[in-house]
């Protein structure tokens, strides 16, 4: 069970860190910050602020999709709301390109993703990693790469069986709402584009 990804609000709150951070910051050191934002907006209030999925590798957890944004090819006219607001890696770091704007975050998780940033602001991205090979849900892959569920980060953060039961049906249940509606914006856009196919 996962929420969909949603590519618009982490490059919001992506962008957010680079502003605080001067617009630009290590690649690793941001992939580490968003985990941590994510993971207290989970343990506080039961969802996320990314959606994304995460993975324990050798560095730490990590956020594939994002990670998978960071590193893809081409140029930001090529279609990837990511790549026309952050920049590509140079020497390890991104640049915040332009401001996507803030509506796709609420303004509590702008306060998460504020807190998180002043906790960790003075850490580099080595001091970082050696934070989050602290957090229980962490397990060393050994060069591989091992799922991180939501289970694992509430276990983690010490909630009972009973409150992660109701977080994981209340997420079931934010999971099946996103797809409905995301299946009828498409099939609405779907439906605009045959309207004016047919009125040429």
């Amino acid at each position: 069970m996962r929420v969909p990804f949603n590519e618009t609000k982490v490059t919001q709150a992506a962008s957010r860190l680079l502003k605080l951070h001067g617009g630009t910051m290590n690649y690793m050191a941001l992939i580490k910050l968003l985990y941590l934002i994510d993971r207290e907006a989970l343990l506080t209030w039961g969802r996320p602020v990314t959606t994304d999925r995460y993975v324990s590798m050798d560095r730490g957890p990590v956020l594939s999709n994002t990670l998978n944004l960071i590193n893809e090819k081409g140029d930001p006219s090529s279609g990837s709301y990511w790549r026309e607001h952050i920049s590509a890696p140079q020497e390890y770091s991104v640049t915040l390109l332009r401001d996507p704007g803030d509506d796709e975050l609420s303004p509590a998780e702008e306060k998460v993703i504020e807190k998180i940033y002043g906790e960790h602001k003075d850490k580099d991205q080595w001091d970082l990693v050696c934070w989050v090979h602290q957090l229980p849900e962490w397990q060393d892959p050994e060069g591989s790469a091992i799922p991180i569920s939501y289970r694992d980060i509430l276990k983690a953060g010490k909630k009972t069986d009973i409150e992660i039961a109701t977080i994981l049906e209340e997420l079931q249940n934010l999971s099946v709402v996103d797809s409905f509606l995301s299946n009828v914006e498409e099939q609405f856009l779907a439906q605009i584009s045959v309207d004016q196919s047919n009125q040429r």
